[in-house]
């Protein structure tokens, strides 16, 4: 039965390679979607935790994690608190550094717990004009000590190399506070973000309550699960997923049960022939469903390929490019993938039912 499939998917290739395009169509947008959905949420949880924090404060509805603004005089009410043991401000610059435009720029305030998770591996520390560079950024751009780097149009004297043992933070730039907030075009007295550390035996879920509903117009943000609620991109990113698994069952089904039936109503005179010399009508189902699910593999096969692609563009068209990298892990391969032979089981399942009701004296003496 493997070889007759075979042979009858690609005895009509021009309907095969339009039904196989459409299901590829909808299983590449899955792939992409989440692949920035979870880079979206990496990005926003490793932001939280900067420096080892315990949460992190952002400004409430952002659109993204690195456009919150809040105000500086914020930090005195967050250190005000019973549940914090210590608070530090961060100024996050992106797309500012050449050639990496996925790194950033982190602002921060000497002797702050962020500046002190960091190990100074050669050089001094940051100054006004003067900035540390992660070890990983200095070694793929060969950046030394002493020599001019270019932020944002500014130039400044790199005077140390440092390591934090986190990827997005050795490939970044470190800045005093003043001075991030000139390349981020803020004023003196707004930042991006407040990075946290509890108090001791205090949870992080009651310390998040506390700090979301004492401070007005902030989110504190504690746990992976809940680093996309630092910006509205990743809800409105999870919901377009959702919308778009739900489109492309409705569609890919319609276009592959289109493709079979029409097949079918080609082939009733052969289905009939195959019926008389003794195939049962769950036989000549089992022919038809393989048939859609062979279109659909390939489908599903070309559309990974396509969304593996479309991940590493989609972050760019959305302007999301210079902070996110897309993260393609299996389990969103596996979703894609089921979804896309989803599409071919339930588009077989109308045409089954007319192959498997045939009655093969009938279909014999059509002409």
């Amino acid at each position: 039965m493997l070889a007759i499939i075979v042979a009858n998917v690609g005895r009509r290739r021009a309907r095969t390679f339009l039904t196989a395009a459409g299901i590829a169509i909808g299983v590449a947008a899955v792939v992409a979607l989440l692949a920035l959905s979870d880079g979206l949420n990496r990005t926003a949880d490793q932001l939280v935790h900067l420096g080892k924090a315990d949460l992190g404060v952002f400004q409430r509805d952002a659109s993204d994690p690195t456009s919150s603004v809040l105000p500086l005089s914020t930090l005195s009410r967050i250190r005000a608190q019973n549940v914090v043991a210590d608070a530090t401000p961060v100024q996050l610059v992106v797309d500012a550094i050449p050639g990496a435009p996925g790194s950033f720029v982190f602002g921060l305030i000497q002797n702050g717990f962020v500046d002190r998770s960091l190990v100074l591996t050669t050089g001094a520390p940051a100054a006004p004009g003067r900035v540390e560079v992660g070890d990983v950024l200095a070694q793929k751009q060969h950046l030394r000590v002493g020599e001019a780097i270019t932020l944002a149009h500014h130039r400044f004297l790199i005077s140390g190399l440092f390591h934090a043992g986190t990827g997005y933070v050795d490939t970044g730039v470190i800045a005093t506070l003043p001075d991030a907030q000139a390349l981020a075009n803020r004023t003196p007295e707004e930042v991006t973000t407040f990075a946290v550390r509890l108090a001791p035996q205090v949870s992080s879920q009651h310390g998040e309550q506390q700090l979301t509903n004492t401070i007005p117009g902030v989110i504190a943000i504690s746990r992976p699960g809940q680093a996309g609620r630092a910006g509205v991109n990743s809800e409105l990113i999870s919901k377009a997923v959702g919308l778009i698994v739900v489109l492309a069952l409705i569609i890919g089904a319609l276009a592959v049960a289109n493709t079979m039936l029409a097949a079918i109503l080609e082939r009733r005179r052969e289905l009939a022939l195959l019926a008389t010399i003794g195939w049962s009508g769950r036989q000549l189902g089992e022919l038809v469903l393989g048939e859609a699910l062979a279109v659909s593999l390939l489908g599903t096969v070309f559309g990974l390929v396509l969304g593996v692609a479309a991940s590493g563009l989609l972050p760019g068209a959305l302007g999301l490019g210079e902070f996110i990298s897309p993260d393609l892990n299996a389990s969103s391969l596996g979703l894609a993938s089921l979804i896309g032979m989803l599409i071919g089981t339930i588009g077989a399942i109308y045409p089954t039912w007319r192959v498997v009701r045939t009655r093969p004296v009938l279909a014999l003496a059509l002409r």
